[in-house]
């Protein structure tokens, strides 16, 4: 048993929760009448294979894992690494008289309950037990008051994890037929990638805009203090009552949207600063407005995701594993939830911390309300906040690090939320005057001072924008009243560029799905984890990039799929599964629909499902059906420009110029870390430039094979062409020899000599005074010398064909360097991480370069370099290590270390705990093999595997 289960001994009560962590939490409010264990998520779902499927079901059923001619009866089956937990919860069950089912409170949680209910199959009265946060009293509240399970809620996630699972494992296969194997979609996850592709289309197409305008310093003549400066900055707002055209004039083309304002060129512009030297200029109006802000809403998960990305550099996935830690661990309420609702108990709490922290005076009359703001929000319990009837403040929490960080960011939002508003006023200065050629110029500036900062005292939002004014900056201007004149200090002539859209972030993106109303706000987390993983998406700092690859499933699925990733229809079918969970609408119809379109055998479906007419869905059987039309290699091609093509080939990216085997063909391999809008003409001509294919260096002199350089995978290479009928394989099977080339080498510079010196190594150097051999070799770490078991580092690649025996024998004669070697300088300084507060250098270590404050290492991702990495990157790579956890010490060790623990006295206690924890060890083991196994199996899997990672996602 669980150690959960042995301290409720004798209990006759089950409860059944998600997470070992929250049952431990849990049980420590229950007491001894109640046993405590975890289902540790899902235990039952759709098969991952045709394998997992009983050997009853044939055909699309057994590719499908759904019966869609049976009114789309799903298959479950028990996941293989949980059925030594059913088992034990089967055991546990048969021990208890009452079971209580205490999953989350949202359809996810639901369906586990549900599922719980099915397999266990259980004879004693069984309770719905649900709550929003884990505190004492809230858990004794949900034993006391339990409900039914909300068969809705369930229907409606069933008809999701149907709907996903149909998706996936059809459309899938069409990108594995027409673009790459391995390839997934998914009805949330192509859409979010289409975002993203689309934005770095429109960042290809734009082009920039020149434009330049005037900014002066004046002057009042008084002398200034902070709350009257003696002088202001403002900028050129018209000419002869013609507005300057600014950044938001021009058009993504470079072209001005209308020809009512003037563009200033750079000549234009000096040649009017010049006339505007000597001139007077006075205020010809001062405009005074009242200034006031309301404190933001509490937060509900996107929000949370989106502040936590700006101010802490959390990414989504990050975000949620630390906020899933608060939760159950007690110290925040549930972290899914599409609500901004606080119960009264909570508004309570923060009205009383308004007035502890920052007086009466911050305190509002009445509590505040905030009304949701998500369209048929499902998840809502409550806004997420501190949990309990009284906040404790971030210094009570006894919290570190990550977890320490996204509670006060919590903290501080849910008390401003309470809080009353900030108030103050804005003023628009205009003043004028008039150039030495009789132009008529009029500048602007605008202030904002607050005269009561109320909510801001405790937290203002942050800004996707990195140059955007928070909210509670203010700019003073002098006191100065219309017809006041003023001194010109300085003229200055100030040039711009427009420029393109920013990349999506993932705290943008999350906001653009949730404001399109695509998919839930709890999955978008495992959304972008999923095209990142996938690798449809990478990142540049926080920036997330479109590969190429993605360009090429796009262009497949708008081109012959486009329904599937249009913006409303996706929004629409979120409606349609929310009709289903309000009773509205009936799943079988509606899948009907969806799959097999409106044909005569369906007629009726619309209707009967409460759908209305039904216009945005129909027949994905039949698109995936016929795909003769799909040219392959045409959804993979996007041209360049000068009759250069980008083709998405099975090993990559690549350019290419003219038909293959035809005459002045040219191909080069593009950087797959490349950025689509990098990609320009002249880089396109360059990378053509470079060398590439297969260079033929020469017969080897001994054994008359050619010699060839090549470009391979793994860096360029040399290695001999070994003559027809060479047994490649068995017992009798030769190895061509093949050698790296050095550092210093290049593909269209290295020789037959030096191809036949690197293929010589390693080299015998000699022998020491006991015969043992010394050889040269060229490792994966460098250049080395090895004597038996006994390695050193050499200095330089030369050293393998030049260093002496001497030489050699003089390295081994010093003492060999234990422990840690020198500590090498840092690559690259990043700054100061805000979590520890200690500087963050980029380091080259063992397996690559890394990201270290001196308490965290995070190795840098295949997308991420040293040369443009960024602070940001670097903070959220070590935030995202964090929040892992220290890495667990494997359970051999812990089997290996338990006997050693023996005290005489106690022989039996001793061996009985021993043996516990071999058991744990052993069990703990078999776990990690199966998931090792199973994410193996993932990425060699067959069609039916692939998909329904896809499917999983977008549930």
């Amino acid at each position: 048993m669980s150690p959960t289960s042995e301290t409720a001994h004798g209990g006759r009560r089950l409860v059944i929760v998600e997470s070992p962590a929250k049952a431990k939490t849990i049980k420590g409010y229950l007491g001894p009448g109640y046993v405590v264990e975890a289902s540790v998520g899902h235990i039952r779902d759709l098969p991952n294979g045709a394998a997992e499927v009983p050997e009853k079901y044939t055909g699309e059923v057994r590719r499908l894992g759904v019966d869609v001619e049976h009114d789309f009866q799903p298959i479950y089956v028990v996941n293989a690494d949980k059925k030594a937990q059913v088992r034990k919860l089967k055991e546990l069950l048969a021990e208890s008289d009452e079971l209580y089912l205490a999953t989350d409170e949202d359809r996810e949680g639901e369906a586990i309950a549900w599922h719980l209910q099915e397999v266990l199959k259980p004879k004693v009265p069984v309770h719905r037990m649900v709550f929003h946060e884990i505190t004492k009293d809230a858990i004794r509240a949900a034993v006391a008051n339990p409900r039914e399970l909300n068969t809705r809620m369930v229907d409606a996630q069933e008809t999701r994890r149907i709907l996903d699972r149909l998706y996936g494992y059809e459309v899938s296969p069409v990108l594995w037929k027409k673009v790459m194997r391995g390839l997934s979609a998914g009805r949330v996850q192509s859409v979010a990638t289409r975002l993203v592709v689309e934005r770095e289309r429109e960042r290809i197409a734009f082009r920039s805009a020149e434009y330049w305008d005037l900014t002066g310093t004046f002057a009042t003549g008084r002398p200034g203090d902070p709350s009257d400066p003696s002088s202001l900055v403002a900028r050129l707002n018209s000419v002869d009552g013609r507005r300057v055209a600014q950044g938001r004039d021009f058009g993504p083309d470079g072209r001005l949207k209308s020809d009512q304002v003037l563009h200033l060129d750079e000549a234009n512009a000096r040649a009017l600063a010049a006339a505007l030297a000597d001139s007077s200029f006075a205020v010809r109006s001062v405009e005074s407005k009242p200034y006031r802000r309301s404190p933001y809403a509490p937060f509900r998960t996107t929000t949370l995701q989106q502040e936590a990305s700006r101010k802490l550099g959390f990414g989504a996935k990050s975000t949620m594993q630390v906020a899933q830690k608060l939760y159950e661990n007690g110290f925040i309420t549930y972290m899914r939830t599409d609500s901004t609702t606080l119960s009264d108990t909570a508004v309570a709490a923060a009205r009383a911390q308004v007035t502890q922290l920052y007086g009466a005076g911050y305190l509002p009359d009445k509590p505040r309300t905030y009304a949701g703001k998500v369209k048929n929000a499902q998840e809502a319990h409550e806004a997420i906040r501190p949990s309990g009837d009284r906040f404790r403040t971030p210094a009570e929490t006894g919290l570190s690090g990550d977890q320490f960080r996204l509670y006060e960011l919590i903290w501080k939002r849910t008390v401003a939320s309470q809080m009353k508003d900030a108030v103050g006023n804005s003023v628009t200065v205009r003043i004028g005057g008039t150039s030495s050629d009789g132009r008529d110029a009029e500048f602007s500036a605008s202030g904002k001072t607050i005269t009561f900062h109320g909510f801001m005292k405790a937290y203002v939002e942050g800004a996707d924008d990195p140059n955007a004014e928070l909210d509670d900056r203010e700019r003073r201007l002098p006191q100065v009243a219309e017809g006041d004149a003023l001194a010109a200090e300085e003229i200055s002539v100030d040039g711009h560029a427009t420029k393109p859209p920013a990349r999506y972030t993932e705290a943008s993106l999350v906001k653009e799905l949730e404001e399109r109303e695509i998919g839930r706000p709890s999955t978008y987390a495992s959304i972008i984890g999923t095209i990142l993983d996938r690798g449809y998406v990478f990142k540049k700092g926080t920036a997330l990039v479109p590969s190429f690859l993605s360009f090429a499933v796009v262009n497949l699925l708008e081109t012959h799929f486009g329904r599937l990733v249009d913006y409303d229809f996706t929004a629409k079918m979120e409606d349609d599964l929310d009709r289903i969970a309000q009773g509205e609408a009936h799943s079988v119809p509606w899948l009907k629909r969806f799959y097999f379109g409106e044909g005569d055998d369906n007629a009726g479906a619309a209707s009967s499902a409460g759908n209305g007419d039904g216009d945005h869905l129909g027949g994905l059987k039949e698109l995936v059906t016929d795909l003769g039309a799909i040219d392959a290699k045409e959804i993979s091609s996007f041209p360049v420009g000068d009759g250069i093509m980008l083709r998405v080939g099975r090993y990559g990216p690549y350019v290419e110029r003219g038909e293959k085997d035809a005459e002045g063909h040219q191909r080069a391999d593009v950087p797959e870390e490349m950025a689509p809008d990098e990609l320009t003409v002249a880089y396109a001509e360059e990378l053509l430039a470079k060398p590439s294919g297969d260079f033929e260096l020469g017969a080897d002199p001994v054994t008359g094979n050619q010699i060839v350089a090549k470009d391979g995978r793994y860096g360029p290479y040399v290695t001999e062409i070994l003559p027809d009928g060479t047994p490649k394989t068995g017992k009798n099977a030769v190895k061509p020899r093949t050698a790296s080339l050095f550092k210093s080498m290049a593909l269209d510079t290295v020789t037959i000599n030096d191809a036949l010196r690197l293929m010589s190594l390693p080299r015998v150097v000699g022998t020491d005074a006991e015969g043992v051999e010394i050889t040269a070799q060229n490792g994966r770490y460098g250049p080395y010398l090895k004597k038996g078991t006994d390695s050193r580092s050499l200095t330089s690649e030369d050293q393998l064909f030049d260093i002496t025996l001497e030489e050699a024998l003089a390295i081994y004669a010093q003492p060999k360097q234990r422990g840690r070697a020198a500590a090498k300088p840092p690559l690259k300084e990043l700054g100061t991480d805000p979590v520890s507060e200690r500087p963050v250098v980029v380091k080259d270590g063992r397996f690559g370069p890394y990201v270290t404050d001196g308490e965290t290492n995070a190795t840098l991702r295949t997308d991420d370099s040293v040369e443009a990495i960024t602070p940001e990157r670097g903070y959220e790579l070590l935030a995202e290590k964090r929040a892992k956890g220290p890495a667990k010490k494997s359970a051999k060790k812990a089997a290996k270390k338990a006997p050693a623990k023996k005290a005489p006295a106690k022989k039996a206690t001793t061996a009985k705990k021993a043996a516990a924890k071999k058991t744990t060890a052993k069990k703990a083991t078999a776990t990690g093999g199966t998931a090792t196994a199973k994410k193996t199996a993932a990425k060699k899997s067959s069609a039916s595997s692939s998909a329904s990672g896809s499917a999983t996602t977008d549930a």
